[in-house]
């Protein structure tokens, strides 16, 4: 299945809660989700009430938008929480939450996940002191994530980092400013991350 290019607040809309797929416009009363409040499509009939799988689906689905993966990545991250040892659904999103992308964007280096990922695939991050440019690289405790020093005199670079932090950073990452880098301080706990995603439902699916 290929990426989807649409416009992602149409995502948000149809999982009706916001997935902060635009960056700062998700804060804004431009954001879509508050000014329109039913999901896209036709509503000359209403819609009917949504059997347990398709609750359990849509959960899903909303986890694969918020972190931008396509299933065959997601169900690989879903078999590897298995392997190890704890909840599962707890291990899923400590998977998640590792991808180096995600780490851009909880530093605050990136307005959204998808301007992270872009970051990365254009070689302007890297990981102690060497480039990565594998978005779903899996940050490990103690590594380091910067910029490459060639990308910190750019415009666009200057612009992002002006004012950082923007928002609240996870406990478990810590941030200088000063280096315009961030330290991975350990694995992220449950307590830590921040996230409406109902793994329950998401271990059900894929339990069936």
């Amino acid at each position: 299945m290929a990426r989807y290019t649409g416009p992602v607040c149409r995502l948000c809309r149809r999982a009706g809660d916001k997935l902060f797929l635009k960056g700062e416009r998700c804060l804004t009363p431009r954001c879509a989700v508050e000014r329109r409040r039913r999901p896209p499509g036709v509503h000359l009939q209403s819609r009917r009430r949504l059997s347990d799988y398709g609750i359990q689906l849509r959960e899903k689905r909303k986890a694969r938008v918020v972190y931008g993966v396509l299933e065959r990545q997601f169900r690989k991250n879903f078999e590897s929480a298995q392997r190890n040892p704890g909840a599962t659904g707890q291990m899923l999103i400590q998977f998640l939450e590792r991808r180096l992308d995600n780490v851009i964007f909880r530093l605050d280096f990136a307005e959204s996940r998808s301007q992270a990922r872009q970051f990365v695939l254009h070689g302007h991050i890297t990981v102690d002191g060497r480039k990565v440019d594998i978005p779903s690289y899996s940050v490990k405790p103690g590594e380091v994530v910067g910029w490459k020093p060639a990308s910190q005199d750019s415009e666009f670079v200057k612009t992002m980092v002006a004012g950082m932090p923007r928002k609240a950073l996870p406990g478990w990452l810590g941030l200088d400013t000063g280096t315009l880098s961030g330290t991975v301080l350990h694995l992220p706990e449950a307590a830590e991350v921040e996230s409406t995603i109902e793994t329950r439902l998401i271990v059900e699916l894929y339990s069936k």
